[in-house]
């Protein structure tokens, strides 16, 4: 069978380089090979070639000229159909979920930053081998094949994350199938000793509320990467590699979160991998693809992964509703939300949300969070008509998911359609506006109150931090007394009402001062002043709490919609 053949070698961590080989037949003489651009889950362009270099092309021993025709994408001429070998060197020094890392510890790879798509090869099999330190060992959720590991194409290759180091993953079940845990890393504290068992009940939720066994069956991967600071994950069909901070966990919530992240992960083996948008069936690895469908990938799997600990027994009702409200807090005091609807901050994702300046700070909602709140609206005004968002769910896995087909906004609103239809009608002018979604109505169905926290200070308008002994401005909210004085990001506040300001506590006291603040600052290096006025407390959050008044059906649907399924 013809098949690509990959060697990834590892063997000089120290270097943070590795170094990467293919060899395959020709088909044509004429041969091409791209980079992907980005990586599947995470939707921004990274031009993972940056990485590259001493890239060479053989045939037969001698050297084929190329021809770098894009950023990421080269072409040679053959002048037989022998076999050919490509190979090039990766630097691999960023640790996060979707690039590459390697030094003397472990190897940390996201395959699409690592290996070269072939034309003509995409869906046959690619053989892949790992060359290793001494006393390394090599994690991965593929079959194990002649002495490597196989994939049945591209597409399953790169989808398969690599880990490499002296350590040993451990086998947990989830509704009788066997996964794989890998941790990298022991909080200074260690792991609590129910940390399996609560990771198996989080898994177990999930499938429960899917109603299915876990779609990647008996061979799945879970990759905790324990640092000192990050927070996120990346899924895949049959694994998912999250990072944790272990300061995180000695806070009150932080056990709970990576419960929660690892819930939201797991999910995604439905939502997002199998359940996918249209966009994304096939992934195009040279282009960005626009999706108006990314809010319900990541926000209806942020919205569960709130109930997933839940469900699993790991937390109770106030906390549900404490971590709602953080959600809901966040979409009604942004300002995004009344310039960015939900569907454009979807197909807007490649060009915002990863890409963050004080700018688009306030002029965008991340489809996670907005998403998040649009799922609860949505999902007690279903069980306000007898089903429930977890049903809309998994129709649609039933219908779409479980064959691969991608879905369409069309597909969506006519599932909701089925279960509630002038649901079905409304929906679009939640998605395509920035009218808002129902939030205090669906709360005060379930016998539930928003109650709004102000401030302990007055109002400026404006986010400080301290950076190297320099208090700067991060933000300033529009139409705010920070922005009437004049004052941007960047500007560095020096001092005021004729004091110098060394930190945020200095800022702070002065704020409880008179109305009028003398405020001196730094821009690009020169010393100006402006008059900041103050305002009355803002509110800064809103919290959820129970209404003592709530009738007997607004506590009947509140407890259908604690029940999660």
């Amino acid at each position: 069978m013809d098949r690509v053949r990959i060697s990834i070698d590892l063997c000089e961590p120290a270097s943070q380089q590795l170094k990467v080989k293919l060899e395959w037949t020709p088909r044509v003489l004429q041969q091409s090979w791209l980079m992907p651009i980005w990586t599947p889950g995470s939707y921004t362009v990274r031009d993972h070639a940056q990485h590259l270099h001493s890239l060479q092309f053989e045939q037969a021993g001698l050297a084929v000229s190329t021809k770098r025709v894009a950023p990421s994408c080269w072409t040679a001429e053959l002048v037989s159909l022998d076999p050919v070998c490509l190979t090039y060197t990766l630097e691999a020094r960023q640790l996060t979920v979707r690039t590459n890392h390697l030094d003397p510890d472990f190897a940390s790879l996201c395959l699409p930053a690592v290996v070269m798509l072939i034309d003509g090869e995409r869906w046959n099999p690619h053989h892949l081998r790992l060359l290793l330190p001494d006393g390394w060992l090599g994690h991965l959720p593929l079959p194990q094949v002649d002495a490597g590991y196989e994939a049945k194409d591209f597409d399953h290759l790169v989808d398969a994350p690599v880990h490499a180091g002296p350590f040993h993953s451990r086998p947990f079940a989830v509704c009788g199938h066997q996964h794989e845990l890998l941790t990298i890393g022991v909080p200074p504290m260690g792991w609590p000793p129910t940390f399996q068992a609560d990771i198996e009940a989080v898994c177990t939720a999930a499938c429960t509320l899917m109603g299915t066994p876990p779609p990647a069956g008996n061979r799945y991967q879970l990759v905790i990467q324990l640092l000192d600071q990050g927070y996120g994950g990346l899924e895949h069909d049959h694994s998912s590699v999250l990072q944790f901070s272990w300061d995180a966990l000695t806070k009150k919530d932080g056990y709970r979160q990576l419960l929660q992240l690892i819930g939201h992960e797991y999910f995604h083996q439905w939502n997002v991998r199998r359940l996918r948008p249209g966009a994304y069936v096939p992934y195009r690895y040279d282009r960005a693809e626009i999706s108006d469908g990314l809010w319900f990938a990541e926000g209806i799997t942020s919205y569960f992964d709130l109930t997933l600990t839940l469900l699993a027994s790991k937390s109770d009702r106030q906390t549900l509703l404490e971590d709602l409200g953080k959600d809901i807090s966040h979409v009604l005091l942004n300002p995004g939300c009344r310039i960015q609807s939900l569907a454009d901050s979807s197909r807007e994702a490649w060009l915002r949300l990863y890409k963050q300046t004080p700018a688009n700070s306030v002029a965008q909602i991340s489809y996670y969070r907005l998403g998040t709140v649009v799922s609860f609206c949505l999902d007690v005004q279903l069980r306000q008509s007898g089903s429930a968002l977890s049903s809309v769910v998994r129709d649609l896995w039933l219908r779409l998911g479980r064959y691969g087909k991608g879905y369409e906004p069309k597909d969506l609103i006519q599932v909701v359609a089925d279960h509630n239809k002038s649901l079905a009608e409304v929906l679009p002018t939640w998605l395509e506006t920035t009218i808002d979604a129902p939030i205090h109505d669906c709360l005060n169905s379930l016998g539930l109150i928003a109650v709004p926290i102000h401030s302990k200070h007055a109002d400026v308008g404006m986010q400080l931090s301290k950076q190297n002994d320099r208090l700067l401005i991060n933000k300033v909210r529009p139409d705010s007394p920070g922005e009437q004085a004049g004052l941007v990001p960047g500007d560095e506040i020096v001092g005021a009402h004729d004091w110098r300001i060394r930190g945020l506590e200095h800022w702070q006291a002065l704020l409880q001062g008179p109305e009028h603040i003398p405020v001196l600052y730094a821009r690009r290096g020169r010393l100006s002043t402006t008059i900041l006025k103050k305002k009355d407390p803002i509110v800064e959050r809103w919290e959820i709490t129970w209404d003592a008044g709530a009738s007997s059906s607004q506590k009947e649907l509140r407890d259908r919609w604690f029940s999660i399924v």
